[in-house]
């Protein structure tokens, strides 16, 4: 058996890294305990293992957004940084689920670790339904906000949906969705579509997400359009039928999701995952702490269609 990879950041789930124009890589995700949103900056890649981190916000002890603080990503839109996260009131479960809703922080400073961050509030949508794992992007100079929702009437625990946003804290006019967990590899567990995550190459537009419950069955899989489509048509989205990245038991890779996309010092784009490198885990998934962070190369094949490889190949 080959040597088990070795994470980029241990212990750190749905890991988000953004490339920013001041030279800078900086990294968030989940924090075991739940409690906040960490930030690191580092001018390499593999300089964020060993960057200070600095907790930059933490969640009161009581209220609307109090616990589970979940898969925060930072974003620089419209001259600001935003730091997109959920949280729940309680650790408690209603109809099935979670009762996480998706909140936003700002900060207006050139240096989002050691600046000051102010709390926007929640980012409504047409549902008052569990919600997370919000990201944004920029196409054709409007701003889009994608996420994973429990729409009432169907079933699972989440879809994707894709919406313009008015402000980077506010969606308007119609929501779409993307896609709900409808294949084999998508229900294992849990019925869910979660984590969506964008890159634009090759004239599309790939749109990534995780699928089912997240132990060694969680998976990756895959939307593209092309990018002179109407993204808000759901007919301009081709969705894989099978996962594009999932659990490499031949080197302890269990499990692999939540994804974001970075690129290296020259350039090349990588594919930023977490992973568990074991499946027995004691107690409540939730609450265990070793989801990895790790990195690998992404490729591209003749056809300009991502190559993602298996977690733990380079």
């Amino acid at each position: 058996m080959s040597d088990i990879p070795k994470p980029l950041i241990p212990q750190r789930a749905d890991p988000y890294i953004h490339k920013h124009s001041d030279g800078y890589y900086y990294f968030t995700a989940s924090v075991p305990a739940y409690d906040g949103i960490e930030l690191r900056r580092a001018k390499t890649l593999e300089g964020l293992a060993d960057a200070s981190a600095k907790m930059v916000w933490t969640k009161p002890e009581q209220g609307p957004y109090s616990d589970l603080i979940w898969a925060p990503e930072i974003h620089f839109n419209d001259g600001a940084w935003y730091v997109y996260f959920a949280a729940a009131p309680s650790r408690e479960i209603k109809d099935d689920l979670f009762q996480h809703r998706m909140y936003a922080l700002v900060c207006h400073d050139d240096n989002p670790v050691t600046g000051q961050w102010q709390f926007c509030g929640q980012i409504e949508t047409p549902w008052d339904t569990f919600c997370l794992d919000a990201t944004t992007f920029y196409h054709q100079d409007e701003l889009y906000y994608c996420w994973a929702q429990k729409e009432p009437g169907v079933r699972g625990n989440s879809n994707l949906y894709l919406a313009k946003m008015q402000t980077p804290t506010k969606i308007k006019g119609e929501v779409t969705r993307l896609t709900i967990p409808e294949l084999d590899w998508e229900t294992i567990g849990f019925w869910v579509n979660e984590g969506p995550n964008v890159l634009k190459r090759n004239g599309k537009i790939f749109l990534t997400y995780s699928a089912s419950a997240t132990d060694e069955n969680y998976a990756m899989g895959l939307l593209y359009a092309d990018l002179d489509s109407d993204l808000m048509n759901p007919a301009s989205w081709t969705k894989e039928q099978q996962p594009v990245f999932k659990t490499n038991a031949e080197l302890s890779m269990f499990g692999p999701g939540h994804n974001s996309f970075t690129q290296d010092e020259k350039g090349n784009d990588v594919l930023v995952y977490h992973c568990r490198q074991y499946t027995e885990i004691e107690g409540d998934p939730l609450w265990n702490p070793d989801r990895h962070t790790f990195i690998k190369p992404l490729r591209w094949d003749e056809q300009g269609m991502p190559v993602f490889g298996k977690p733990g190949e380079q």
